[in-house]
């Protein structure tokens, strides 16, 4: 059977849950920050285009904001460099608090956060997060404080994780009590798998388009 010249997310429009989870930032500087239950996992895509899931990912919400985390399987040895230039692993999270499926180019309530994942020396993991502008969008978004944007990363026995946690001033227009759809897509990326999309990925231009973005469903 010869390859399909699409991928199979292109044919539908994906909405997925996102469960109110109250306290979901724990307090302690160590060890996970979010504390998100299985009811918050995304489901797998990856595999209806018959390619391996390699991150899983979970997302939950509360009047505070929006708690994101992910969870890779395996490291390879190519990764455990302290110091490289490609850095650990690099991540990249699109947000629009209004779910504007039917425009092409981002609007001021459309974001882009990119957090390049270093290794240090004694094996420790740190996220740097960016907010950047999206190509050809019709305005950008105010610029959140660094204190708004709480990330933690850190590697596992089976792999890495790494979690973010948007404080609701860092997503502009997000208020769940008039809206509870965002518009939503991720990549992972790191030295030696293919990155990882929820959705349509790098075929089409999923950092510039919010059409191709999936949606989340903030429900209680």
């Amino acid at each position: 059977m010869s390859k399909p010249l699409l991928p199979q997310a292109f044919w539908f429009q994906l909405a997925f849950r996102c469960p109110r989870v109250g306290g979901m930032v724990r307090t302690g500087e160590k060890g996970p920050l979010l504390d998100l239950p299985d009811s918050c996992r995304l489901p797998a895509l990856a595999e209806i285009d018959g390619k391996t899931t390699w991150v899983e990912v979970w997302t939950g919400w509360n009047p505070s904001g929006l708690g994101i985390a992910f969870r890779a399987r395996g490291v390879d040895k190519q990764q455990l460099v302290p110091g490289r230039p490609e850095g650990f692993a690099t991540v990249v999270v699109l947000i629009d608090t209004r779910d504007t499926r039917d425009i092409s180019r981002a609007s001021r309530h459309c974001h882009r956060y990119t957090t390049r994942i270093e290794l240090k020396p004694g094996r420790v993991l740190e996220p740097k997060v960016v907010q950047k502008p999206i190509p050809r969008s019709t305005g950008d978004p105010p610029m959140s404080r660094k204190e708004s944007v709480l990330a933690r990363a850190a590697l596992e026995p089976d792999g890495w994780r790494f979690e973010l946690f948007f404080q609701a001033d860092a997503l502009h227009g997000f208020d769940p009590e008039t809206n509870r759809r965002l518009g939503f897509a991720y990549r992972v990326m790191d030295l030696v798998r293919d990155d990882q999309f929820l959705g349509v990925g790098k075929e089409f231009p999923i950092e510039d388009n919010p059409s191709l973005w999936s949606t989340l469903e903030l429900v209680d």
